[in-house]
């Protein structure tokens, strides 16, 4: 930072030492001879800036031919549109930079101490959003290897609901509730991302629960009567029934079916509804918690 600033205050004395030296000149001439200097001085001055012109306007038509070529190329290979943008922009601000340096050498301005400058304010500005910058090269990485979409349902971060927008700097997603979650890209890459709606179709788990004493098989029966009446449920991968577990108070029987992911609550939640409905009238009986209490008599 030292060096820098040392080289900044070199650049302007050798400006202040310059003009100084032309003054001294021009102060030992005659009024002709220093009108004829000044004269020089003033066309080489203007076909500088004619110079610095052609350099601008040139500069600044090569920007916008390689901003239009970008543009078709990030098109024809389908880019994500942010990731498209972003890079168009940081490419037209180079050339624009690149311009003014050039138009500052054309007028004889030395740019080696404004390049120290812009570095040690780049690296600045790098610490002072470390964090910025961590999320930005997080929603880059998710746009270029899309774990997710616009519209699927996700859980991450200790949050679950449908992904609403993707950002550069952070993914926007609404939970089932309606209530919207912004969370930054920087976290997000590096956790798990549990993505509901990668695949086709799911698999329902239940685990359904009858007394001691009541018949394994008739249970079994109606379960299989009420998937089979199910037309969302597929036979390919085939329904599975069988008793998981001999609990303290009750027979538990594990049910797995296969549907189409958009069917998954929807087969749930009727499915449950069903069992509570339609066993009791095979004369099964659901657990609850229940106390015996023995009362004797000396």
């Amino acid at each position: 930072m030292f060096l820098q600033d040392t080289q900044a205050i070199q650049a302007a004395d050798s400006v202040a030492n310059k003009f100084h030296e032309t003054l001294n000149t021009i102060s030992g001439m005659t009024v002709e001879e220093a009108i004829t200097f000044v004269s020089k001085g003033v066309m080489s001055f203007l076909g500088d800036v004619l110079i610095c012109v052609i350099i601008y306007y040139v500069g600044k038509w090569i920007a916008r031919y390689i901003d239009r070529m970008l543009d078709k190329i990030f098109t024809k290979r389908g880019v994500e549109i942010s990731i498209a943008k972003f890079a168009r922009n940081v490419i037209k601000a180079i050339i624009y930079i690149g311009i003014c340096f050039a138009v500052l050498n054309q007028l004889g301005i030395q740019t080696t101490s404004f390049l120290a400058i812009f570095a040690s304010v780049g690296v600045g500005i790098g610490m002072a959003l470390s964090g910025t910058l961590q999320n930005f090269a997080g929603g880059v990485m998710v746009l270029l290897t899309r774990p997710f979409k616009i519209g699927d349902y996700v859980q991450m971060q200790g949050v679950e609901g449908t992904i609403k927008e993707i950002r550069l700097f952070n993914t926007t997603i609404n939970t089932v509730d309606n209530k919207m979650i912004i969370i930054p890209n920087g976290g997000i890459i590096n956790n798990i991302i549990n993505n509901y709606s990668a695949e086709s179709v799911r698999r329902v788990d239940w685990t359904f629960s009858v007394s001691y004493g009541d018949d394994y098989d008739t249970a079994k029966a109606a379960i299989e009567e009420l998937i089979k009446a199910d037309s969302r449920i597929m036979t390919d991968p085939a329904p599975f029934i069988a008793l998981t577990s001999l609990a303290s108070s009750s027979i538990n029987i594990v049910v797995r079916a296969w549907v189409k992911a958009s069917d998954y609550w929807g087969v749930y939640f009727d499915m449950n509804e069903k069992v509570y409905k339609t066993l009791p009238t095979k004369g099964l009986n659901f657990p609850f918690p229940h106390m015996d209490v023995t009362v004797t008599k000396e």
